[in-house]
């Protein structure tokens, strides 16, 4: 899969960093059995990206790499990962850091502090504390990818750029073990760590869930493609089945429940996966949690999720 791999990341204008981002660590919070810190890191196109950092009071060596989900929630990103907004079922930062994960989870280019737009950060602050969408969080994300594909530019490439950067500043950290280190997300998440993971070899494992659905699916259905999923020619070259054959041979489980329009083709994108995974005599490291429900997390996909994170980053 090199050369598709190559090929996507031409298409995607995507490159791996040369060092570690410049960084700055302000507020730490200590919490039962893990710090959680403030952190600021120079993003794929130079610009900040505030995260929260997860370390354990006694690290295991492995770490996660946590994209937020998307729920057209733009005020919460990383906040609702550290359980300190939002949906609990999405707080999976705190619950790794116990078992000893390190954690990274970053505001994406849209959420939380990273809004954008006139008077955005007095007017969109106080909405942290209560669920739901605004108007303004909606226009400025349609206008940081529109405004890119415009000048010949992604959003998905920044995205992804800045998901390389906080792999880099994982791999910096004495206590992470560079050969245990994964990418985790739900929904948009979940699209994130498909891509992230077919283009960087760096990471170790994967868990993509609610995302498991092909460009072609979405288009034959009219299912809604998430914005930063607009590249243009995209879907005539390459699809999800190509990014599960470029994470292959690496530990990958797939999250899908059967009344989610974004999982609609998952077991498809797992059967031709699962071929690959036998060539590679590592059929044992793909998996795919398939259950009942809807898109939106519920508690036996969380502690699923939880369970196989801790027990793969642990080696």
């Amino acid at each position: 899969m090199t050369d598709t791999r190559h090929q996507l990341a031409k298409l995607l204008r995507f490159t791996l960093p040369t060092a570690t981002p410049d960084h700055q660590r302000t507020e730490r919070v200590d919490l039962d059995g893990f710090a959680r810190t403030l952190i600021v890191y120079r993003g794929a196109d130079g610009g900040r990206v505030p995260a929260f950092l997860f370390e354990p009071h006694e690290p295991g060596g492995g770490a996660v790499l946590a994209v937020h989900q998307h729920a057209s929630q733009w005020q919460f990103g990383k906040s609702e990962v550290a359980g300190l907004v939002g949906d609990p079922l999405q707080a999976f930062a705190p619950a790794l850091a116990k078992a000893g994960i390190t954690v990274l989870a970053p505001d994406m280019p849209g959420f939380e502090e990273r809004m954008v737009g006139a008077g955005a950060g007095a007017e969109l602050a106080p909405t942290l504390e209560r669920p739901g969408s605004t108007k303004q969080g909606w226009l400025q994300y349609y206008n940081l990818a529109m405004h890119r594909i415009v000048s010949g530019d992604y959003l998905l490439t920044e995205i992804l750029g800045d998901c390389a950067a906080a792999i880099s500043l994982l791999l910096s950290l004495p206590e992470v073990d560079a050969s245990r280190v994964g990418v985790f997300g739900h929904s948009f998440g979940g699209n994130t760590t498909l891509f992230h993971a077919a283009l960087d070899t760096r990471v170790a494992f994967a868990c993509a869930s609610g995302a498991a659905c092909s460009y072609r699916h979405k288009l034959e259905h009219g299912t809604g493609l998430e914005m930063a999923l607009v590249v243009p020619s995209i879907a005539e070259r390459f699809d999800l089945d190509d990014l599960f054959r470029c994470i292959c041979p690496r530990s990958l489980l797939v999250v899908s429940s059967e009344d989610d329009p974004y999982s609609a083709d998952a077991r498809v994108l797992v059967d031709d996966a699962r071929a690959h995974y036998e060539a590679a005599e590592r059929s044992s490291y793909l998996e795919h949690l398939r259950t009942a429900g809807g898109h939106d997390l519920d508690a036996t996909r969380f502690a699923a999720i939880e369970n196989w994170l801790t027990r793969t980053a642990d080696g």
